[in-house]
């Protein structure tokens, strides 16, 4: 029951979210919209940065599971940007709020720890040092957010191309040129 109250508030709250942004989104009308007691938010949720941090975290867990079932690491990577996608308008109004700082830490060690279960289940850098990849983890999750923080509509229409190229640069794929 816990966890379908908790999947209640942060559907409530993911609606007022897109209404009203996080600076202004307050728990009276979280537990409003959820038809609960301000004591039941409590119970669940310290305040609203806990709750976000565990729609993030429970986000992330759902689609950890979907990409395990998928084949290729470019499938896998497709799927993770077509989830960002499709939560950019949250992000985007988390971004504008006073918890800027808290969401983008969260954002990317979310995003590091799905690259980690990809490289492991794909194999990658397996002859890397622990401090190389985890530099290499932080080093395309910040350009993961960095792509993400300014995606266009023809990013979307480019997706596969775009994840064909950030998939070739992630392998190693794509190196720079030479000049000789």
């Amino acid at each position: 029951m816990a966890v379908d109250t908790k999947e209640s508030i942060a559907k409530a709250a993911k609606k007022l979210l897109l209404q009203k942004g996080v600076r202004r989104l307050t728990v009276k009308e979280i537990v409003e919209e959820c038809r609960i007691t301000r004591q039941t938010f409590y119970y669940h949720f310290e305040d609203i940065p806990a709750l976000v941090r565990w729609m993030l975290e429970q986000d992330t867990a759902r689609t950890v599971q979907q990409v395990e079932t998928l084949e290729s690491g470019q499938e896998k990577l497709r799927y993770l940007f077509a989830v960002a996608v499709q939560g950019l308008p949250y992000v985007k109004k988390g971004m504008q709020s006073s918890y800027r700082a808290e969401l983008e830490q969260l954002l990317s060690r979310q995003i590091q720890q799905l690259f980690e279960q990809i490289c492991d289940a794909e194999g990658l850098f397996q002859d890397c040092t622990r401090f190389e990849f985890e530099l290499i983890l932080r080093y395309h999750s910040q350009a993961v957010l960095g792509l993400l923080q300014n995606w266009s509509e023809a990013d979307t229409k480019n997706l596969d191309q775009i994840v064909r190229v950030v998939f070739r640069l992630m392998t190693g794929k794509i190196l720079p040129r030479r000049e000789s």
